[in-house]
């Protein structure tokens, strides 16, 4: 199965919202949720997408003709690429029913440890949401990153010992769920939280903690003082706030304030390997992609997992390839091109 035949497949059984489009752009879908589809008037996710395409990779084929590496080592564990199968909820309701998130994750997590990579799983308000995730990163010695929503501490904690039962080499808080309407109102509050709350949370994780959901050098210095192993620089794909800037428009002044005390993930409209090294040109160490993935376990379970991996770390291959790179540490502002 190529992913081209995935979609097809995806498309009878994807449910109402999903178009399983042949590149997902976010135009489809639009402003539709519950669906895949972004806050408000919907236009961050397209943004998103749109931002990729601007920026040019630079061609160099006059180099020495020799294998390519497209590995990354990553908190101790070594992956065939440098990306990661992004964090969806609630699958059933936005994707179509003939899946829940204990089997999408099952899925989704066994295939990415399977084929070199590793996948972000959801949270949300069915606990046993976080419990089947952390059950099936088990079953893969830990390959896998639970992602906990920003709930009040005690809940935080008592996910966080899931997490630790899993043996996950990481874990993630998206703390930009604070926008989404299921975490208001609640009591104990949820939502938002300072340096000395993720600080809090860094200590009880006891592994390497991932602050998912950073669009400013502010946000960015924040999780570095709250002791944040790594960032992933994301806008939730525009579901939480409408307007935004795309991500590939605020990686590079992220990644220079930083440098190298933490790790950068980023997210959003990521659709190629090409898309891929753009990232790492601009300073990310990985790349999160989410809605494609969901295509793909719909439309062919382990096997559609598979072939999506293919397809991006084929694409990757040959990007460095024809810009004379042969390590993900070869790809440097100079290998693209921007405005």
């Amino acid at each position: 199965m190529n992913y081209s035949e995935c979609i097809e497949n995806a498309r009878t059984r994807i449910g109402n919202y999903c178009k399983a489009c042949p590149e997902c752009n976010g135009r489809a879908c639009k402003n539709q949720m519950p669906g895949p589809g972004a806050k408000g008037i919907g236009d961050t996710a397209i943004r998103n997408y749109d931002k990729w395409k601007e920026i040019r990779v630079q061609m160099d084929t006059i180099a020495e003709n020799k294998p390519v590496d497209t590995s990354l080592e990553l908190f101790g564990k070594k992956f065939l690429y440098p990306f990661f199968a992004g964090p969806v909820g609630a699958v059933g309701l936005h994707y179509g029913d003939c899946l829940d998130d204990v089997r999408y994750n099952d899925i989704l997590v066994s295939a990415c440890a399977k084929y070199g990579i590793a996948a972000f799983t959801g949270d949300g308000l069915d606990s046993n949401v976080m419990v089947a995730a952390t059950k099936a990163i088990g079953k893969t010695d830990g390959i896998g990153i639970p992602t906990v929503k920003p709930w009040n501490i005690d809940t935080v904690a008592e996910k966080m010992k899931m997490v630790q039962e899993s043996k996950a080499f990481a874990v993630a808080m998206d703390v930009d769920a604070a926008g989404l309407p299921f975490l208001k109102n609640m009591e104990p509050p949820a939502g938002s939280k300072t340096v000395e709350e993720l600080g809090e949370i860094a200590k009880i994780a006891g592994i390497p903690f991932i602050v998912k959901g950073v669009m400013t050098v502010r946000g960015a210095l924040k999780a570095k003082e709250a002791g944040a192993s790594a960032i992933v620089v994301s806008n939730h794909g525009g579901r939480v706030l409408d307007q935004c800037p795309a991500t590939a428009e605020v990686l590079e002044e992220i990644a220079r304030a930083v440098g190298d005390s933490m790790k950068i993930f980023v997210d959003g409209g990521i659709r190629s390997g090409v898309d891929v090294f753009k990232a790492l040109a601009l300073g990310a160490d990985a790349v999160i992609i989410a809605r494609p993935f969901v295509t793909a376990v719909y439309g062919g379970a382990e096997e559609g997992v598979k072939s999506y991996i293919d397809k991006i770390g084929t694409e990757l291959e040959d990007t460095m390839k024809m810009c004379g790179v042969t390590s993900l540490k070869e790809i440097t502002r100079a290998s693209v091109w921007m405005k």
